[in-house]
């Protein structure tokens, strides 16, 4: 029996591929599969393994709509990626909000408590005190000219009702109608009079309330800011020379230069404001000795001539300074006059 197993063993035929090995054609085709993935790698932009294996028509391939699919979940990450840099952009701004407050803080403490020092130009610093001083003065004067005005409107509608009760009493006692017909026109021209010196108060006050809270205001504004750059440029100065005063390691000489250029940028900001307010307090001294020597002017021969009763001169003086009055009863100016 064994001799006929033998026997049909050697009759058997065994296939030889190509290369001269033999093996089945399943065989050759698995073993030409790998060594192409093991060679080039699989291309997984066109096909991919499945459950199924390689071979078979549609079996193993990935639609190429799965692709395109691909491309569009790219391109929403690309518009989301737009969001998040702004909130990053606005992260780093609140980060340089912070880091400059709190030097500026650390500053501001160190000068209060005489530990730090503070960089000083007496000149205009002097100027900068004059100013304010000058500022609250002269709203002193506009308070009191305000009142004034209150004050005298008062009396002026009191005289208009006095004449108007004379007036009226004249022509009711034949027996006083003389006299209280001379009372009726004092008071009347008394009135007139009391519009005209109002008139002109007020255009006092006007003037000398945009020069106060205009001109004045806004020189202080940019005193301010000076100021401010001042603090700033003082806390960069003093962080710089606390780093030149520690090691000189790699670490330590970037925070120096990064100091250094901080310290810069300050600087330049401080001298820039700095030279700002000279020019804005130099243009203001020069335009409030203009307005106030007019104004002062008004004011004195307006209260001078309706004190000394000179009808004229009060109006000469309007005439002068190009005031114009109201018209009686009107409280708030028209349209055009807004214009």
């Amino acid at each position: 029996m064994a001799d006929s197993i033998m026997s049909k063993a050697a009759t058997m035929e065994i296939p030889i591929n190509s290369n001269g090995d033999t093996g089945t054609p399943e065989d050759d085709s698995l073993e030409q599969d790998l060594q192409q993935v093991m060679v080039s790698g699989p291309n997984l932009n066109e096909t991919s393994i499945v459950s199924g294996g390689y071979g078979g028509p549609a079996g193993g391939i990935i639609p190429t709509s799965s692709i395109k699919g691909s491309s569009n979940h790219n391109a929403s990450n690309s518009a989301e990626e737009v969001p998040r840099g702004v909130a990053v952009e606005k992260l780093d701004s609140v980060k340089k909000w912070g880091i400059n407050t709190y030097k500026c803080t650390k500053q501001m403490f160190s000068e209060k408590f005489g530990r730090g020092s503070r960089t000083v130009d007496l000149e205009l610093e002097a100027q900068i005190e004059l100013l304010k001083d000058t500022k609250s003065k002269y709203e002193n004067i506009l308070r009191l000219a305000t009142a004034l005005i209150s004050h005298f409107q008062s009396m002026v509608q009191t005289q208009q009702a006095l004449g108007d009760t004379f007036t009226d009493l004249s022509q009711k006692s034949p027996e006083l109608q003389d006299e209280f017909g001379y009372n009726a026109e004092t008071q009347k021209l008394l009135c007139k009079n009391g519009e005209a010196l109002l008139g002109a108060i007020s255009f006092f006050v006007s003037s000398v309330d945009t020069l106060v809270n205009k001109t004045m205001e806004d020189t202080l504004m940019t005193i301010r800011l000076y100021e401010n750059a001042r603090l700033e440029f003082d806390a960069y100065r003093s962080d710089l020379e606390e780093l030149s005063l520690g090691p000189r390691d790699a670490a330590a000489m970037v925070r120096i230069e990064m100091a250094q250029h901080d310290y810069q940028i300050h600087r330049d900001k401080y001298e820039r404001l700095r030279s700002d307010v000279t020019i804005k307090l130099k243009f203001l001294e020069e335009n409030k000795v203009k307005v106030m020597h007019k104004q002062l002017l008004l004011f004195h021969n307006a209260i001078s001539a309706y004190f000394a009763g000179n009808q004229q001169q009060l109006e000469q003086t309007l005439l002068q300074f190009n005031v114009k009055l109201k018209p009686p009863g009107s409280q708030k100016p028209s349209w055009l006059e807004e214009q």
